[in-house]
Formats: C-alpha cells, structure tokens, sequence
C-alpha cells in the first residue's frame, strides 16, 4: 500500500531555505564589519605612522632652521671681522702716508705761496691758498705733477681780490697717490690735464 507524506514539505523547505539565507546574510554582515574593523585600526595605524614621521620631520627642520641661523650669525659675525682687520690692516699700511703726504706737500710749496686751507676727502686733495703771482701757482701745480704721493693737479680758480696785498687767492685739486696694495683707493678715471698756471 502506498504511503502518503502529509507534512507540509513544501513550508519547511522554505523555511529552511530563509534560515539558510538568515546565516549567510549574517555571516556577510559579521564579515563585512570585522573587515570594516579591520582596516579601521590598519588605517589608524598608518595615519598615526605618518603622523609620527611628520612630527619627526618637523622636529629636524626646526634644528635644521635654528643650525641654518647660527650658521648665518657666525657668517655675519666672520664678515663683521674680516671688515675689521682689513680697516686696522688698511690704517697699519696708511698710518705713515699722511706724515710723508704733509712732508711732501710742504716740500712742494714754492717760495711766495702759502695754504689757508687743505682738505682731504678720501683721495682728493683740495688746497686753497694764498700767492705771490700766478707763477707761483704754476710752480705748485709743477711740483704736484712731480710728486711720488700726489698727482694730477687741477687750478679752479687763481683770483686777485680788491684789497688783499698778500698776492693772489687760488683753489687747486689734486688726487693722492694710493698705497699699494690698497683696493680702495683705486685710481679714478683720468681726466684731462690742465696747463700749469691755467684758470678753470
């Protein structure tokens, strides 16, 4: 005789099934959030690794900035020197030339003729004065010409003022004669030589 299932199979099947489905969207979903953990804290991890090397690099340049600055005082400071020594090794090498310049400029005064004023304005000289005639004044601006500390005279102005009885008022330039050796006093460009005697 043939037997006859009368349970509902077709019901549990399909409640097998959902259960099935249940488990596996489960599974999914506790997989997908411990994934979701996972590269959280791998996240975290890399973010505080690069956090760490960024606060790192920062600490080096900060030593590097503050060494980059001593370096920049200590070049100052080395500039500051060397502006000093050349300065005190400039006055060493000069510190005998203004007595051989007032020497040669008392050498080079003609007879009839004095100075009232003398100037130096680094290497030009300016002599104002008093002479006999303009001869005298030529005989100067000869005399300067001569000179192993001044050179190329320049007469601006050879007046007789009304009343003076001591002889003829003169201004005259000339450039001294730098030391050698010394870069400052390079010479200037030369200009054109005045005839002995000629007013500007």
């Amino acid at each position: 005789m043939p037997r006859i299932n009368l349970l509902p199979w077709r019901e549990q099947q399909r409640k097998e099934r959902k259960l099935a489905f249940l488990v596996a969207l489960g599974g999914a979903t506790l997989g997908a959030i411990i994934a979701a953990f996972v590269s959280y804290l791998l996240f975290n991890s890399l973010i505080d690794s690069q956090q760490s090397r960024n606060d790192r690099l920062r600490a080096e340049i900060t030593v590097l900035d503050r060494q980059i600055q001593e370096i920049n005082d200590l070049e100052s400071q080395k500039q500051r020197f060397i502006s000093r020594m050349q300065v005190i090794d400039k006055l060493q090498r000069s510190r005998s030339e203004v007595v051989h310049l007032f020497d040669e400029v008392t050498s080079m005064m003609p007879d009839g003729t004095y100075l009232t004023s003398f100037k130096q304005t680094g290497r030009r000289l300016k002599f104002d004065g008093v002479a006999q005639s303009s001869t005298r004044v030529s005989t100067f601006m000869r005399n300067i010409a001569a000179s192993q500390w001044v050179r190329d005279p320049e007469l601006e102005v050879v007046e007789s003022k009304a009343g003076n009885t001591l002889g003829n008022s003169f201004v005259l330039y000339a450039d001294q004669i730098p030391v050698p050796g010394d870069e400052d006093a390079a010479p200037k460009p030369a200009t054109a030589r005045r005839p002995a005697g000629a007013a500007r």
